[in-house]
């Protein structure tokens, strides 16, 4: 099919194939586990986000199908019209006990949640938006769709923030929020959430925490960056998503009641857009349930963790500044990370290339998430052939 009003598409595309930007996904041909069939190859996965192996779950896939048997498919609606289900309404509930805030209000991804917030809280001019530089591509685009006057911050960068709200701009603004992800996604470090909070009180703003990566992941029972620094009570506002450690979808918003119940009045993608089917909130609900109950999930998920990266240090890789699963193994060129990553595959063991623009230039790496499913044995073969492909590159 051809249309000549579409000839800039292809044009496009030849730019993005130019710039090493062109991306063709390559394709799961099982459920997302440790092991799994990817691209009808058996390799070592060491790419997804499932910190906890819980998509695979035989408690939590359960769940799910007797929520599908007990509320159908679907919502087929809109929070606000009919699509809240009880279900629905459990889950806020008990998200919001399991983030120790008055409230919760679910929405339809983690990216939406961001958008949602930042649009509708920093609704002026007058407003002023704080953000760290390395923050999530849904909260820079939050910034883009709210009215607010915006300022970045140098990563983790308490000298830098301070200059910020003590500008002319900051305490002039009618509204100041100071966002920040919990856990960075491509670095893996935590963002120092305690200096935070006490720069904000002092300069009147409130704090908004991104915990994607966090979320079932750092603190106790996974409650995230809020119960690791030990802030409940001091942080305004909780984000999360529902497709990381809750294999699931969706996203939430962990706050004060009155300012769940504005959202769910004003928030444009809670009001136009359908709810989660029942069979999510089950899932989620289910993760919720193992997470109370199961520390030793956890236990693994943070010893897998320390083997893999003291193993891969001690090989000789930069694995950067990481203080999670998320682990960046340095490599400085993008198409040495991209032929890394390839090779890699070919010896069973997928880890995905990251390049510019998505890290900077010079920061080019490979980006590796261990989960709690993983064995000593599924990471020792990693190892071996991170080390052997390594060599071959040059880059240990």
């Amino acid at each position: 099919m051809k249309f000549k009003t579409l000839k800039f598409a292809d044009d496009e595309v030849k730019n993005l194939k130019k710039a090493n930007r062109f991306i063709t996904p390559r394709i799961l041909n099982s459920a997302q586990e440790p092991v799994a069939i990817i691209d009808r190859k058996k390799v070592v996965n060491l790419t997804s986000n499932n910190y906890l192996a819980m998509a695979n779950n035989p408690k939590v896939k359960k769940a799910s199908i007797e929520a599908i048997k007990k509320y159908g498919a679907g919502t087929a609606a809109v929070r606000t019209i009919i699509g809240t289900m009880s279900i629905h309404a459990e889950l806020e509930k008990k998200f919001a006990a399991f983030k120790q805030a008055e409230a919760a209000i679910l929405f339809q991804s983690g990216f939406t949640s961001n958008t949602a917030l930042c649009q509708s809280l920093m609704t002026s001019p007058e407003d002023l938006l704080v953000s760290d530089e390395l923050n999530h591509a849904s909260i820079i685009d939050g910034g883009r769709l709210s009215k607010a006057a915006k300022r970045i911050y140098k990563h983790r960068d308490m000298n830098s923030l301070k200059e910020i709200l003590e500008s002319k701009e900051a305490r002039k603004a009618r509204r100041c929020m100071i966002v920040t992800d919990g856990v960075f996604s491509m670095d893996g470090d935590i963002a120092p959430l305690d200096e935070i909070e006490k720069l904000a009180h002092k300069y009147g703003a409130f704090v908004m925490v991104d915990d994607a990566h966090a979320s079932g992941v750092i603190g106790k029972q996974g409650k995230g960056t809020v119960d690791h620094f030990n802030l409940h009570g001091k942080i305004e506002i909780q984000i999360g998503t529902l497709s990381k450690a809750f294999a699931a979808v969706g996203g939430y918003a962990a706050t004060t009641k009155n300012l769940r119940d504005y959202l769910g009045s004003v928030a444009r993608p809670f009001l136009f857009s359908s709810s989660q089917p029942p069979s999510v909130a089950a899932t989620c609900l289910a993760v919720l349930d193992i997470l109370k109950h199961d520390p030793k999930i956890l236990k693994k998920l943070w010893s897998n963790t320390k083997f893999f990266k003291e193993e891969l240090t001690k090989a000789g890789f930069d694995i950067g500044n990481s203080e999670t699963p998320i682990v960046p193994i340095m490599v400085g060129d993008t198409q040495k990370a991209i032929k890394f990553s390839q090779m890699l595959f070919k010896e069973g063991v997928f880890a995905l290339s990251i390049g510019f623009p998505t890290v900077p230039k010079g920061k080019e790496r490979l980006r590796a998430i261990v989960t709690a499913g993983h064995t000593i044995k599924d990471l020792e073969f990693a190892i071996k052939k991170f080390i052997k492909v390594g060599k071959k590159l040059n880059i240990v």
